[in-house]
């Protein structure tokens, strides 16, 4: 048992050490050379280095190939995670680092003054993909009507947005705290907790044949009950908890706390539903007006730094390209009708509340990138029997194509020069 134990931590150290190299070479590549956001170039080097394509032929003497691809009958490979869970548990480590860091670079006075924004936005952003989504999969033959299992879950999937990436690329741009930033982190934030909601009454409605008001209720109740209570729990006490870490004088020791409380809000979100990442926010955004507030993220800065590109890495690596070919064309159709439906239904919603076109325009395209969640949807609806193969993969496709361009787009119109908002309400 215990040689078993060691070999499992060494392959999982040289795993990590594999990481860092191909994150920081691609990601320099990437930055350097073709003038784009890095973490483009840590998403193509988990595609490249994935068990699905070169990760398999890596070994190292005496202990084998570095990611080898997983037995069909393994709890990974049933829950379509193509790496070992210690290490994609890290990486879900490293996405809770990455939003609580964008808890503490946003100004939570701002992010107050834009929620209502934010949650308009976000709504738009679920109804509008969900419908073209589940209606170009009726019209392709892949589902008979609207409420067919495939349908709902293809609705699903184009209803999510990965806050993620999006908090990464405005971070590395300096424009997180910005109305146009704060505004798409706050729809994200609402996008993920609705896309719970909207996932609970297709599972209901696919299962049952019909959809349980009760149990919708309870579902909707408990998540936005939890979501509130622990924002407004944290928001309140992040001042006195700030004043009370300032009595430890060991170095690092505010940061240590304050990450405490950060993963303990993660797993609460996490053990009600909603996803880590959304505890990991609330936490950083409530201390984020606090004193120590900026120590935290200049301590953060090293953790940041190791931690994130893991996540992106990590992220590449769950593209299957061989799951894409049968559905080739669908796919592409599917990508472009999400892409098209967040640009025009959460840019059409920054235009009702404020924002010009130029603001409308990069909220629309921070609102794009797929990302794990709807890998996380597409890969549930696979294992309850709802979604086929071919309809995973056209979900792969989808997330791969959305992650990639998102970021090309959205680094260039935030360079052009003006403000986001029609009035003169903001300025920098």
């Amino acid at each position: 048992m215990a040689i078993g134990i060691t070999h499992e931590v060494t392959v999982l150290i040289l795993q990590l050490a594999f990481i860092f190299v191909i994150a920081r070479v691609s990601g320099e590549i990437f930055e350097r050379y073709l003038k784009q956001p890095s973490v483009l170039g840590e998403l193509v080097a988990g595609m490249i280095f994935s068990p699905y394509l070169l990760g398999a032929t890596l070994s190292f003497p005496g202990i084998g190939q570095l990611f080898p691809a997983l037995s069909p009958d393994s709890l990974e490979a049933q829950s379509n995670i193509p790496v070992a869970f210690p290490l994609y548990a890290i990486g879900q480590v490293a996405s809770v680092l990455l939003l609580f860091m964008a808890g503490l670079q946003t100004n939570l006075v701002s992010f107050l003054r834009y929620a209502g924004r934010a949650g308009i936005v976000g709504a738009a952003g679920i109804v509008i993909p969900f419908i073209a989504g589940a209606f170009l999969t009726v019209a392709f033959g892949y589902a008979n009507s609207f409420f067919e299992g495939h349908a709902l879950f293809m609705g699903a999937i184009l209803a999510a947005t990965s806050v993620g990436i999006t908090a990464r690329v405005l971070s590395e741009i300096k424009k997180l705290d910005t109305p146009e930033g704060i505004t798409i982190l706050g729809a994200a934030v609402v996008d993920d907790v609705l896309g719970i909601l909207v996932l609970a009454i297709v599972v209901n409605l696919v299962e049952s044949g019909n959809i349980d008001p009760s149990a919708i209720g309870i579902t909707a109740i408990k998540a936005l009950g939890i979501w509130i209570a622990l924002s407004a729990f944290f928001i309140y006490t992040a001042p006195w908890i700030a004043r009370m870490w300032s009595w430890f004088r060991t170095p690092g020791s505010s940061l240590v706390l304050t990450l405490f409380a950060c993963f303990l809000a993660a797993a609460i979100c996490e053990s009600v539903g909603l996803a880590l990442i959304i505890g990991a926010y609330i936490v950083g955004l409530a201390f984020s007006n606090t004193p120590i507030a900026e120590n935290m993220i200049e301590e953060m800065k090293g953790v940041y730094h190791v931690f994130v590109p893991i996540f992106f890495v990590l992220l590449g690596m769950l593209v299957n390209f061989q799951a894409m070919q049968h559905a080739l064309l669908f796919g592409i159709l599917i990508s472009i009708v999400a892409i098209a439906g967040k640009l025009i239904g959460c840019g059409a919603a920054g235009l009702a509340c404020g924002f010009n076109f130029l603001g409308a325009t990069r909220i629309g395209l921070g609102m794009i990138p797929r990302g794990e969640v709807a890998l996380i949807i597409a890969g549930y609806g696979l294992t309850r029997g709802v979604v086929n193969q071919d309809m995973f993969g056209v979900a792969i496709l989808m997330t791969m194509i959305t992650t990639f361009l998102a970021p090309i787009f959205l680094v260039p119109v935030f360079k052009i020069p003006g403000k986001g908002l029609r009035s003169l309400e903001y300025a920098n």
